[in-house]
């Protein structure tokens, strides 16, 4: 799809779009203060804050990171505690397209290609949480490896199929596939107890891209400056960084920058 009218809009109402999801960050760090939550600006978020000072100009979400362990009490206290135009959306209180807990505000809209019109989940704009856990004490490849083939193999067999014969194939392919890693990383766990390991990273099954990174390269936490406020950001934020992007400062091609969403409506009704 080309429609210029689409991307002026897009275009035009990003801003508004960040600014709104600026609100949902201040909301979730003031819960998290309250309760000593800790929690940091993670994946593009991060990279935005180093490299641009802020958002990345084409970009429309925010990452944060927290310890699988700080979501739960995150959960526990934030549906009481956050304004009630915020909603913590999870894949347990609603069908939701990606097994991610999000803060959504309530009086907007947010489209992405794989949202489904037809389950009756929160569209609002919205700030990602990504919970971390600590992966057994086995070396970084195998952890990529494994991973990234858990997360994918189960990506693909959650979307929607439509009835062919490849569709039979990939159901039997990928889902041998994630029988096969999932018994692999569970004997891993027995083997090598994450008790003794240094390496952190996304809960396996929201690992698609197999990243991992040093424990010393997360805690103790420190500071960056995103869009003019401070928050908490990894401890060796360009180790973090190599290891998500490598290659981090270098800003890509006009062609690949992108907006992640289909369509966005920062405000639906103006109090």
């Amino acid at each position: 799809m080309n429609n210029q009218y689409l991307q002026k809009y897009q275009a035009q109402t990003l801003r508004a779009c960040q600014l709104k999801q600026i609100e949902i960050l201040d909301e979730i760090d003031a819960v998290c203060r309250r309760h000593n939550i800790p929690y940091w600006l993670d994946a593009g978020t991060l990279l935005g804050a180093v490299r641009h000072g802020g958002f990345i100009p084409w970009d429309d979400d925010i990452d944060i990171g927290m310890n699988t362990e700080d979501v739960e009490r995150f959960l526990e206290v934030a549906p009481q505690e956050l304004p009630p135009h915020l909603f913590v959306q999870t894949p347990e209180n609603e069908p939701t397209k990606e097994p991610l807990v999000k803060v959504r505000d309530l009086n907007s809209f947010f489209v992405e290609g794989g949202d489904n019109f037809q389950a009756p989940y929160e569209k609002g704009v919205y700030v990602d949480i990504f919970p971390f856990v600590t992966f057994p004490n086995v070396s970084r490849g195998f952890i990529r490896k494994v991973t990234r083939s858990i997360a994918r193999s189960n990506s693909i067999l959650g979307k929607a199929h439509y009835y062919s014969f490849r569709a039979f194939a990939e159901f039997f392919w990928f889902g041998s596939k994630l029988l096969l890693f999932k018994a692999i990383w569970s004997v891993a766990c027995l083997l090598f107890p994450a008790s003794k390991s240094k390496v952190t990273g996304y809960r396996v099954i929201n690992n698609g891209f197999g990243n991992s990174h040093l424990k010393s390269s997360l805690w103790p936490l420190g500071t960056i400056m995103f869009e003019g406020k401070e928050y908490p950001a990894p401890a060796d934020v360009d180790t973090y960084l190599k290891d998500l992007f490598h290659d981090y400062m270098q800003v890509p091609p006009p062609e690949k920058r992108i907006i992640h969403s289909v369509f966005f409506m920062p405000t639906l009704l103006k109090e």
